[in-house]
């Protein structure tokens, strides 16, 4: 490890150092809890299922959760790799550094009865460790990076279901929210904006890092989500066949595919439907069109005479206020504030278990008026996935650096997240032909 990398872990542990150890069990503990609700359902084929370049088998998912788990928060120890994992063939199996994503089908995998002792086994130690440990800082960050780690893939694990068109997940403690209309656009005032996290106030992932003036012309963003109904208006126009809709990549992407209206979309006595894991149903008109991928949302916004926003603007959408709107005083944690979620401001995990309709959750509006910026579905913008100014890669280097230039940026979260990895600042990022994840997209006027 270099020193710039040390520098970073240094930073990124301090910024952690007043969470009780306490919190970070319990977050450990419901993570888990999560991806055996997700995991331990499924049988024979499921748990490898089909060959995908977008998914994993979800055997190998599971363990790979248990190896991450173990090397980080048990067998990392001052910057260097000190022990050995409880499971001799762990390295050569699921660190997903080492093992192309192709070949993960042909392994020797573990079987699922010792990969949930793995499982357990690892957690109960990591455990006793915060337990015996609870004033070491190194460990703190750690314990989080591993835990917003699983979160990230149980979020996985329910797209997987989706793609393959398994049952649907089971849920927890789930509601119907009620709607109110959010319609038009919210105008913001542009200016000098701070992007990014600001340094000394919570975990960051090191592609957040650290906040840098952008300067924005003022602009309009819609205050909601694109629905169902408005993306159906675009593919009953013949929008997946007008090729001045798309862009030279998305015109490819289109033919390759032989895409004639989003993934899961069938067509029933000149109704829309769609597929919801294992079932086809009627496709709800105002819920946020979900399952779209960049050149999809591009080709709307040609369509429709708008433009998705960058992702300076969708954070000043998010996180600032009329009288702060360069975030030099008080950027906002979310969107409403600086309190955590709860089960009326977002659509995260453990809320409605599915999409909800654009107007819901108002109480969790921005300050510019702008809903449901975090929770839902994912949200494109208009930017390629790059470092900010100065970045130093934190010692999880896979997971930020492989991927700037050839991804593009998504924000807010959707209904698969857990709120505890969420903030107005976090960066998602997958490739633009990517129509499996949970993700739609808001517009700007132009």
């Amino acid at each position: 490890m270099d020193a710039g990398q040390t520098i970073a872990e240094v930073e990124s542990r301090r910024l952690i150092a007043a969470t009780p150890a306490s919190v970070l069990a319990s977050r450990l503990r419901a993570a888990r809890e999560r991806t055996l609700l997700l995991s331990c359902d499924l049988t024979g084929e499921q748990l490898l299922g089909p060959r995908l370049a977008t998914v994993n088998p979800p055997l190998w998912e599971i363990a790979h959760l248990a190896w991450f788990q173990e090397y980080w928060c048990l067998r990392y120890r001052d910057k260097n790799l000190c022990a050995p994992s409880l499971i001799a063939t762990a390295d050569s199996l699921y660190d997903s550094a080492r093992v192309p994503h192709a070949t993960r089908w042909n392994l020797s995998l573990l079987p699922l009865d010792t990969v949930l002792h793995f499982l357990d086994d690892v957690l109960t130690r990591v455990l006793e460790r915060i337990e015996l440990e609870p004033d070491n800082e190194s460990l703190r960050y750690f314990v989080e990076l591993a835990a917003a780690h699983e979160e990230m893939h149980d979020e996985a694990f329910t797209y997987t279901r989706q793609t393959h068109g398994y049952a649907a997940p089971r849920q927890k403690d789930m509601t119907s929210p009620q709607a109110s209309a959010s319609a038009g656009d919210a105008a913001v005032a542009g200016g000098i904006y701070l992007l990014g996290a600001k340094p000394g106030t919570q975990f960051v992932f090191d592609n957040e890092k650290w906040e840098h003036p952008v300067v924005l012309k003022p602009f309009e963003i819609a205050r909601a989500a694109v629905t169902n109904g408005e993306f159906a208006e675009f593919v009953d126009d013949g929008g997946y066949a007008r090729a001045e809709c798309w862009c030279e990549a998305g015109r490819q992407w289109r033919q390759e595919a032989a895409a004639l209206a989003p993934v899961y979309w069938v067509k029933q006595g000149g109704e829309w439907y769609h597929r919801v894991y294992d079932n086809v149903v009627a496709l709800p008109s105002e819920t946020a069109v979900i399952h779209i991928n960049w050149y999809e949302a591009d080709a709307w916004c040609r369509w429709a005479g708008r433009r998705l926003p960058s992702e300076a603007e969708w954070e000043q959408a998010a996180a600032t206020t009329a009288i702060d709107a360069e975030g030099t005083v008080a950027k906002r944690v979310y969107p409403w504030g600086h309190q955590p979620s709860d089960f009326l401001r977002a659509n995260l995990y453990g809320v409605a278990g599915s999409v909800a309709p654009v107007g819901a959750f108002q109480t969790g509006d921005s300050a510019w008026g702008c809903r449901q910026m975090l929770g839902n579905v994912w949200e494109w913008t208009a930017d390629w996935f790059n470092p900010y100014p100065g970045f130093v890669r934190d010692p999880y280097k896979e997971y930020s650096e492989p991927w700037f230039g050839s991804h593009k940026v998504l924000r807010g979260g959707c209904f698969a997240t857990t709120a505890a990895l969420l903030r107005n600042t976090w960066r998602n990022f997958y490739m633009p032909d990517r129509r499996d994840v949970f993700a739609g997209f808001r517009t700007c006027a132009r």
